[in-house]
């Protein structure tokens, strides 16, 4: 009955999250000075000169703006948004791409944003966690101590300068990488698999070097502590060897805030998308988002900010149910 009312709970926060979220984004694009309706028809109007009558420009404004929900009251925009959104998951055409539907664009976008940030998200805290585990359980050792200041140096550099530097560095003075992601269409053979990797080498490395630092010092702070409870000292006093106290009795209880903070951020990868997309001309959900604001996409902006709500809420939602398996401190209650 514990466990029901814990799901329950964690689930309805979930949907209430989901819910709040999709609203905003429902609400902010219309407060943008741009209307993506008129846009659209200035350009039909300027490509067709003088051949599109008063007539002609006024039912081509209702139609689109019933092909785009935005006919009607904004209370019945919002209902028929909420009820595509939640239920279907239907953000209709892109006005940019028309007929090209949303989901479409996502589709295309979607493999490269989660390749890249997941793949890196995870090496940065698998890294970032054994070299802030070692400097925190053997403190004062010199190997160690040198990685550390490596993750002190790199913590407080702002990402963007640490990406502009790699580029710099390895795509204009030394061109090892090429300074934007130029990847031809076609079948996915060993070649094309070779020439993803090294286009987005250059990114992933900043990524992985960004998140690196801030997991070192998260883990070194919790080892090093962890180190001098009782029931680590008890076991040292029992003759228990130095890589078992480390990694069942140190690791175990110091990783718990770290696993907190790597769902959250796998949770967060499209959010840091966008920076990391535009700096190295990824082709992303970043860069989709980029593209929708500038051309004042709603169906686009909409598919693309829900996708990173139900991520993010999604990933709190598995930690929140899987934390108790990990602390046995926690109970379903």
């Amino acid at each position: 009955m514990n466990l029901i009312k814990y799901i329950a709970g964690r689930v309805g926060v979930y949907l209430m999250v989901l819910f709040t979220g999709i609203t905003i984004i429902f609400f902010v694009p219309r407060f943008m000075p741009s209307d993506p309706v008129e846009g659209y028809i200035g350009r039909m109007v300027y490509q067709a000169g003088q051949t599109m009558s008063a007539e002609d420009v006024e039912q081509l404004r209702e139609s689109l703006r019933e092909l785009y929900g935005l006919k009607g009251s904004l209370l019945s925009q919002y209902i028929s948004f909420i009820r595509r959104a939640l239920i279907s998951w239907d953000f209709g055409p892109s006005l940019a791409g028309y007929p090209k539907p949303v989901s479409e664009y996502i589709a295309t976008a979607l493999p490269w944003t989660l390749g890249l940030l997941t793949t890196t998200t995870v090496l940065a805290w698998t890294l970032g966690n054994l070299v802030g585990l070692l400097a925190g359980f053997f403190h004062g050792n010199r190997i160690t101590t040198v990685l550390e200041v490596i993750g002190v140096i790199l913590y407080p550099i702002p990402y963007y300068i640490l990406a502009l530097v790699l580029i710099i560095l390895l795509a204009y003075v030394w061109p090892v990488f090429p300074l934007s992601t130029t990847i031809m269409p076609g079948a996915l053979t060993i070649r094309k698999l070779g020439e993803i990797f090294r286009n987005s080498f250059l990114p992933g490395m900043a990524l992985i070097l960004a998140g690196f630092g801030w997991n070192v010092l998260g883990m070194k702070a919790m080892a090093y502590a962890t180190k001098e409870e009782p029931f680590v000292t008890y076991a040292r006093l029992k003759g228990t060897p130095s890589f078992t106290i480390m990694f069942h009795y140190v690791f175990r209880n110091a990783m718990l805030p770290q696993i907190t903070a790597l769902a959250l951020h796998m949770g967060m990868i499209f959010n840091g998308a966008v920076l990391t997309e535009m700096l190295f001309s990824y082709p992303g959900v970043g860069s989709l988002i980029r593209y929708a604001i500038g051309n004042g996409d709603y169906n686009l902006i909409y598919g693309t900010l829900s996708l990173s709500i139900v991520a993010v809420a999604t990933a709190a939602l598995i930690v929140d149910l899987l934390y108790p398996l990990f602390d046995p401190r926690i109970r379903y209650r």
